[in-house]
């Protein structure tokens, strides 16, 4: 553990980025319930496209569903304010996921997998998540925010409650990692993933690739809706493709995906 050595700052983030736009202007905040909630306010306001707002600690941040994130120091809880064509929404998570894929890669040289929709996982275990919200007004954009949840240095054990089901990445390699340079990298790497946008066939090829739910049995719930059965595939559109046991193929949009063992 060796959190007082990675105090984030403006600066440490920013210095010599390298990038067109991601981070050029990033707030770093040493406590927020949420940085999603702080990046909506500074969207709604029109801050320059790129802008990345930080935590060094979230006291409430969420996942999917209202789901509660644990986030204390040593983790990375960051949103990025985006201003997307329409079309470009489905690719959003296809973009993020694939640019925390890239990052875990060249800073600690684990492969991590992806599941289905939004999950970043490491031998089983949840290291990440990623949230986006946003508006559309009309037929366009009013604005979206990525949110990016990254646990890379804090005992594990101190919570839990989750303890049995995630991981950091301090532990996956059996050292400390810097959470400064977690960031920096994913910044650049999500700029080059995000400026392909209309070349999607890249990014989904790469999402697809890394995505550990394809080949599982998985129990899948929107609403009402039960879908038991092998997910074959994920398709461009971001939908996950279920054949149920009566051979049925669903093609599954939202909701929660649970693995059966």
């Amino acid at each position: 553990m060796a959190i007082e050595k990675d105090i984030l700052s403006v600066n440490s983030i920013t210095n010599k980025l390298g990038t067109r736009f991601i981070g050029k202007r990033v707030v770093v905040y040493p406590q927020l319930s949420s940085t999603m909630e702080i990046a909506k306010i500074a969207a709604s306001k029109g801050v320059p496209e790129g802008t990345v707002i930080v935590a060094e600690q979230q006291t409430y941040g969420k996942g999917r569903l209202d789901r509660i994130w644990i986030s204390p120091k040593g983790c990375i809880s960051l949103s990025i304010i985006l201003y997307p064509d329409i079309k470009h929404l489905p690719s959003l998570v296809m973009v993020t996921s694939v640019a925390i894929i890239r990052t875990i890669k060249k800073i600690t040289g684990i492969k991590a997998g992806i599941k289905w929709p939004n999950d970043i996982l490491i031998n089983g275990k949840k290291v990440g998540g990623i949230l986006i919200e946003g508006t559309i007004q009309h037929i366009n954009v009013g604005y979206a925010v990525i949110g990016v949840g990254l646990n890379v240095d804090f005992n594990i054990k101190d919570y839990p409650e989750i303890e049995g089901i995630a991981t950091t990445l301090s532990d996956e390699k059996g050292k400390y990692i810097s959470r400064t340079d977690i960031i920096r990298t994913f910044l650049i790497e999500f700029e080059k993933l995000y400026l392909l946008a209309n070349d999607t066939d890249i990014v989904y090829k790469e999402w697809r690739d890394n995505m550990d739910t394809i080949g599982k049995k998985v129990s899948a719930k929107s609403g009402d809706a039960v879908y038991e059965g092998i997910v074959k595939n994920v398709a461009e559109d971001g939908s996950l493709i279920i054949h149920t046991p009566d051979g049925e193929t669903i093609n599954f949009t939202a909701g929660d995906v649970t693995l059966i063992e």
